[in-house]
């Protein structure tokens, strides 16, 4: 993990959410507690537990991109994840602890793609020594040099091996002899044979390093896509009795009993295939197993969406197996728990849950008391205003108005938005929100994209051309929809 201060973790999450400061305090709080934590005694860290956090505030106010952000500033595993999927254990629906088999699956991939940056060098070195052995087979290499302008390689002539010696000679000489005229005869051919099949590998060597070979299309080999992982994954929707049936069929392709695969692709497509496949031979995957088992461990984080959906009222008879119940089986996992995957036992204590919902028909207090008590940190997230909006329009670092001018630049179209004209797109999602559903900075996009649909449209046929978006052009694009209400439920 970044060791950051939380008032740098503050003005990394300012770069892409508009305000929400006390949401973004308590996620830096808990970063750096996490950090505090590591540099405690063994004893000691065992005994500090995460702080969970329970956002309360309406959809489109920054409570997912705060987490999700907030993971990548560090490089934490992250799963977001909606609960009303689940339902309680014994019934049909997912259950709760395929999150942290979800969250285990996140972290192998995130730890595989590190070690094979790691690697990538070394693995597309051995990639082109792979390429460059199959171009240089018998059945491909006299054609590409053929197509690099090379001579042909000529056959030794058998003619002149079987009559290197003139007949009288030929009864005179002893076997002994003959052989020796036979192979004199024939040396300046094998040298000459030796030398083009140098010269041949040469310039092929030196055309694929100069990518001009890259259209070439070749034959490989690839190991089979059947493995250890795969057949594992599967294995766990068997019951005890199925799997002494299945073991051996399943496990035959994983343990060496596999073809390889062949296939015919393009030189530059080749290259990709075989250095992904030399980068997995390179990288040890019990250590990316243990790695990614201690980052969910020490640094997951989950974010768990809609938590206030299976908050309702108790039922008078029955089990509420997709309410209450799933708060009964979360409670073990966030409290701390040990959970089975595919890759071994993870442990839940130190994982990081972020809990989210708009609770407009309930309270957090509707939660039970058990799992209430594992969200200590409650923060409560502001409804944006249109001052909010008019600054997520323009000020993220991958703000909506840039996107739209960086795309309509390919097509040469430059694009841009006046300070009015932002004012009044900010105005209209507002407005929008009052009137509808308030689904917060969503809106926006709506709004933005019927404002330049036009524009995207015609876009080709404005090459050089610069457009600029002021209230004016706004006015024209939304002022007819704005003005009707039932023609803006359906647009807007």
């Amino acid at each position: 993990m970044r060791d950051l201060t939380p008032h740098e973790i503050v003005r990394e999450l300012d770069r892409y959410i508009i305000g929400q400061e006390r949401a973004k305090r308590a996620v830096a709080v808990a970063l750096r507690n996490r950090m505090r934590r590591m540099k405690l005694t063994d004893e000691l860290r065992a005994e500090v537990m995460p702080k969970n956090i329970l956002m309360i505030g309406p959809t489109g106010v920054g409570k997912t991109e705060i987490a999700r952000r907030m993971a990548k500033l560090v490089g934490a595993p992250f799963l977001k994840i909606e609960v009303t999927k689940f339902t309680q254990v014994g019934y049909v629906g997912r259950d709760v602890e395929s999150i942290i088999r979800d969250l285990m699956d996140t972290a192998i991939s995130m730890v595989q793609e590190e070690r094979e940056a790691e690697v990538q060098t070394q693995a597309e070195a051995r990639a082109q020594e792979r390429i460059l052995s199959y171009l240089l087979a018998p059945k491909n290499a006299r054609e590409i040099a053929a197509v690099l302008g090379l001579e042909s390689e000529a056959p030794v002539p058998e003619e002149a091996v079987a009559t290197a010696a003139t007949p009288a000679r030929r009864r005179r000489a002893t076997p002994a002899a003959a052989s020796s005229q036979v192979a004199a005869q024939a040396a300046p051919a094998r040298r000459e044979s030796a030398r083009l099949r140098a010269l041949r590998k040469k310039r092929i060597t030196e055309a694929l390093a100069n990518h001009q070979l890259e259209e070439r299309i070749i034959e490989i080999e690839l190991e089979p896509e059947d493995s250890i992982d795969t057949v594992l994954e599967y294995m766990t929707t068997f019951n005890n009795d199925d799997a002494g049936d299945m073991m051996p069929s399943f496990f035959a392709p994983a343990l060496g009993g596999g073809h390889k695969r062949t296939r015919r692709v393009a030189v530059k497509d080749a290259r990709q295939l075989l250095a992904r496949e030399e980068a997995q031979k390179l990288i040890d995957s019990d250590q990316v197993v243990e790695e990614s088992t201690r980052r969910v461990e020490q640094n997951g984080i989950v974010f768990l969406d809609e938590i206030d959906k299976i908050v309702g009222s108790k039922l008078d008879y029955g089990p509420d197996v997709a309410g209450e119940g799933v708060q009964r089986d979360l409670l073990p996992i966030v409290e701390g728990a040990t959970v089975m995957t595919r890759f071994g036992a993870v442990k839940t204590d130190h994982i990081l849950w972020i809990a989210a919902g708009a609770f407009h028909k309930h309270k957090p207090a509707d939660l039970i008391p058990e799992l209430q008590g594992r969200f200590p940190l409650r923060v409560e997230l502001t409804t944006l205003t249109e001052a909010d909006f008019k600054a997520i329009l323009c000020q993220p670092a991958h703000a909506l108005t840039r996107q739209y001018q960086e795309l309509l630049a390919t097509e040469d179209v430059r694009l841009t938005f006046t300070d009015d004209g932002l004012d009044a797109m900010a105005r209209a999602a507002r407005e929008m929100n009052e009137r509808q559903e308030n689904i917060g900075a969503r809106r926006l996009h709506t709004i933005i994209e019927k404002v330049v649909e036009d524009i995207s449209f015609n876009a080709p046929d404005l090459a050089g051309q610069a457009i600029s978006i002021d209230a004016a052009f706004v006015q024209g694009r939304l002022g007819a929809i704005m003005a009707d209400e039932d023609l803006s439920k359906y647009i807007l």
